[in-house]
């Protein structure tokens, strides 16, 4: 690793460390070191250090600010692409807006809120950024990324970059094409449309005020854990098996939201995974529903 690292930081691509802990990245804090952690600069480094890395044909995996992820305690080997500050850009142009893949989800709702234009409501409480809302077809309060989105510059493996549409991007619930076919998200347009600022500033406020209510935001975790069944809900069904407050070692099921599990303190990519198949088990055996995650598991054991 060490000659891609000079490499990398000779044509200045960014920040460059190596075997660091991604427990600093990620909302859990859990997780072991990748071998080597890349942050570009912005989208041209982003595709330069792509370049290097398929030169170099190692294996590479891509997060943005860390949630919604589960990194395993033995790390990542390979390069990781952090996508981050240097993809934060914001451009309106009319109804549409156009949008980094590091940019905030939630800051993005509070721009648009502020416009007056509606259709970003449903991400206030998405602590995610833009680029893995887009990759997991990101949704809350009803509603989804999906119905939103225009289209995605993504910057395959092969160092092609090809603008993808709506319907290039094959979304179904919490997935996408990017599951079948690794890239990165380089960049989003939304398609959105004029409101009252009022009526829209009032429905982020509401729905912001029920995720601080309901969600338990102040432990370290990483967003709904399960995904929802068909017709119903993952955290009702947690709940209804008696397993609220259930823990193992140092990572619970809330005993605010029975579909998050926080990090009490000390938890590891181990704990969660044992937590989560007794919760799936137990509900499996309880209800006949078998629960499937929502959160990404990455890395090896």
């Amino acid at each position: 690793m060490k000659q891609i690292t000079q490499e990398l930081l000779q044509i200045g691509v960014g920040k460059v460390w190596e075997n660091e802990p991604l427990a600093n990245h990620t909302t859990w804090r859990i997780g072991g070191p990748a071998d080597l952690l890349i942050q570009p600069d912005d989208k041209a480094a982003l595709v330069a250090a792509v370049q290097v890395i398929h030169r170099h044909n190692i294996p590479w995996s891509v997060i943005g600010r860390g949630s919604n992820l589960l990194v395993r305690d033995g790390g990542v080997r390979g390069a990781v692409l952090k996508v981050a500050n240097g993809l934060s850009h914001c451009e309106f142009r009319g109804e549409e807006v156009c949008v980094g893949a590091g940019y905030s989800m939630i800051r993005l709702a509070m721009e648009t809120a502020k416009m007056g234009l509606a259709g970003m409501e449903f991400a206030g409480g998405i602590p995610g950024s833009v680029g893995g809302a887009v990759y997991m077809n990101a949704g809350a309060h009803g509603s989804e990324l999906s119905r939103i989105l225009k289209e995605a510059e993504i910057l395959f493996e092969d160092g092609e970059t090809k603008v993808l549409t709506n319907e290039q991007l094959q979304y179904s619930y919490r997935t996408s094409v990017l599951q079948k076919r690794k890239g990165v998200v380089l960049e989003a347009v939304f398609q959105l449309s004029r409101g009252d600022r009022k009526k829209i500033a009032a429905t982020l406020a509401s729905n912001k005020t029920h995720r601080r209510l309901s969600q338990p935001l102040q432990l370290p975790c990483a967003g709904s854990v399960f995904r929802n069944p068909p017709g119903d809900h993952a955290g009702r069904l947690v709940e209804a098996a008696g397993l609220k407050g259930f823990h193992y070692g140092g990572a619970q099921v809330s005993e605010m939201h029975a579909n998050f599990i926080v990090n009490r303190g000390g938890a590891t990519a181990t704990d969660v995974l044992t937590l989560m198949e007794h919760v799936r088990q137990t509900v499996l055996e309880r209800f006949g529903v078998d629960l499937h995650p929502e959160v990404l598991v990455v890395g090896e054991g």
